[in-house]
């Protein structure tokens, strides 16, 4: 399977966990009942009444215990999460699992085939090429994403506020709450604005946990990136695939540590096509491992035969 294979499979897949974990009752907060439920059991800070009865320094230590535990501690591991996977894997949920990069992805591409630009106000040197295709199809496409995603959306993360089975009673009988109706309505418009004017300048500017990943896998010294290998440098062809297939506008030949990567691979692909299933320029590297690249083409070519395009050397 190829490395674009596996990504779209984790997008796709983590895209169904967030929109199946409210419905299996793994998260989500009930407002009817103000309870939290995390693996269908209610999460309660356990501070029953039988603990304001003791007044004493070692009942209020009981208290302010039970309330570190079960409220301050949760809270510290959840934000601790993307600081991590900063250290450790850089930018790599944002390219490989999360849903709004996905969404705006797909809004890169579908913008891309109407316009010949991924941007709607723009068109930018690293736009890739587009060939003549019929646009009917991608204009029904566009419109029908348009829809039914974002509409899909809302009801998905209302879910986490209001019982799933309460939001899909009220839409098959057309009779809405005002806070199911608000949270549908809000959301879906939060995503449809998003993923039409803004993508990934929220990613870069806005995003919390893009911002934790970014700042601290920017110093971690070990956090994955992917890296050109720069005795190679003369192999490169400047054919600018690797800058054209980057959604984020980095440029991959500089080689430098950039904070909006978000290690997705697509320079690698590029650059394996360009010169061949494995003999691409780049690879992912953490410190001073490196790690292959996943095949995105099969070559007929034997390992160490010379690039059948004239190379021209590469300024990094």
């Amino acid at each position: 399977m190829s490395m674009t294979a596996y990504r779209r499979l984790t997008q796709v897949a983590f895209i169904f966990l967030i929109f199946l974990m409210p419905v299996l009752n793994i998260f989500r907060y009930d407002t009817a009942t103000k309870e939290l439920i995390i693996f269908g059991q209610v999460w309660s800070l356990g501070l029953k009444d039988a603990f304001y009865v003791d007044h004493s320094l070692r009942g209020a230590g009981h208290i302010a215990l039970q309330f570190f535990l079960k409220a301050i501690l949760p809270w510290i591991v959840v934000l601790a999460i993307f600081p991590i996977l900063g250290l450790l894997t850089g930018r790599f949920f944002c390219g490989w699992f999360c849903p709004e990069g996905t969404l705006f992805e797909l809004a890169d591409f579908l913008t891309l085939k109407l316009t010949g630009r991924r941007s709607l106000f723009v068109k930018r040197s690293n736009d890739p090429d587009v060939t003549g295709e019929k646009k009917l199809i991608y204009v029904c496409v566009a419109l029908l994403s348009m829809l039914v995603l974002p509409l899909l959306g809302g009801i998905a993360l209302t879910g986490y506020l209001v019982a799933p089975k309460t939001i899909w009673s009220q839409i098959m009988n057309w009779n809405f709450t005002f806070g199911v109706k608000a949270g549908i309505i809000g959301v879906s418009l939060y995503m449809l604005v998003t993923s039409i004017l803004v993508r990934h300048s929220l990613c870069k500017y806005i995003c919390a946990a893009g911002l934790m990943q970014m700042l601290f896998g920017w110093a971690s010294p070990i956090s994955l990136r992917v890296r050109m290998d720069p005795s190679r440098a003369e192999e490169c062809t400047n054919c600018r695939g690797c800058e054209k297939a980057c959604f984020m506008n980095v440029m991959p030949r500089m080689n430098k540590r950039d904070i909006s990567c978000v290690n997705c691979g697509a320079c690698i692909v590029a650059c394996n096509k360009e010169l061949g299933a494995d003999r691409g320029l780049f690879r992912y590297q953490s410190g001073e491992k490196t790690y292959p690249a996943v095949s995105e083409t099969k070559s007929s070519e034997p390992a160490g035969h010379p690039c059948s395009k004239p190379t021209r050397p590469v300024h990094t």
